[in-house]
């Protein structure tokens, strides 16, 4: 039994079908394109579940996504101490002070620098202004960084 069912597309397409309509059996090319997408769909499950175990997949993936996590931490809070090291003294108090991190590309004094790392990642991205989780984790670790270097001189000053 065969059914109908309902496809919307755009003006420019249905013009061009209808120019098209007798060399093409349109019917039969939607069928096949549907049976092809929903049998890649359904080779790449059984592959997953056939090849993998996916709670190993999860495992590995996730200790994976902690590790690159805890990456952009400590490279973010290595380069909070570099920063700080050729930092003016007022921009340390101004980074000290900062509490917005979540918009630190945006910051009116720190955004050119957070903005540049960003740019310069592979997987550091802002995205709708908002920035991903690892440029989040670089951001904290950097001012994990730059709060360790003020502990160790405060003192000092």
């Amino acid at each position: 039994m065969a059914r109908k069912v309902t496809v919307s597309i755009p003006d420019m397409l249905y013009e061009k079908m209808e120019r098209w309509r007798r060399s093409f059996n349109l019917s039969k090319m939607f069928q096949d394109a549907v049976a092809e997408a929903i049998q890649k769909k359904e080779d790449f499950q059984r592959r997953i579940q056939e090849d993998l175990d996916l709670s190993e997949v999860i495992e590995r993936l996730r200790k994976e996504k902690a590790q690159s996590e805890g990456d952009f931490f400590d490279t973010g809070k290595r380069d909070g101490v570099l920063w700080s090291k050729s930092a003016v003294y007022d921009d340390i108090m101004y980074a000290l002070a900062w509490k917005d991190l979540d918009n630190g590309p945006w910051d009116r004094i720190l955004g050119p620098y957070f903005s540049e790392k960003i740019e310069g990642s592979k997987l550091m991205a802002l995205h709708d202004d908002t920035v991903n989780d690892y440029a989040r984790m670089y951001i904290h670790g950097w001012k994990r960084g730059l709060h360790e270097f003020w502990e160790e001189i405060k003192d000092k000053l």
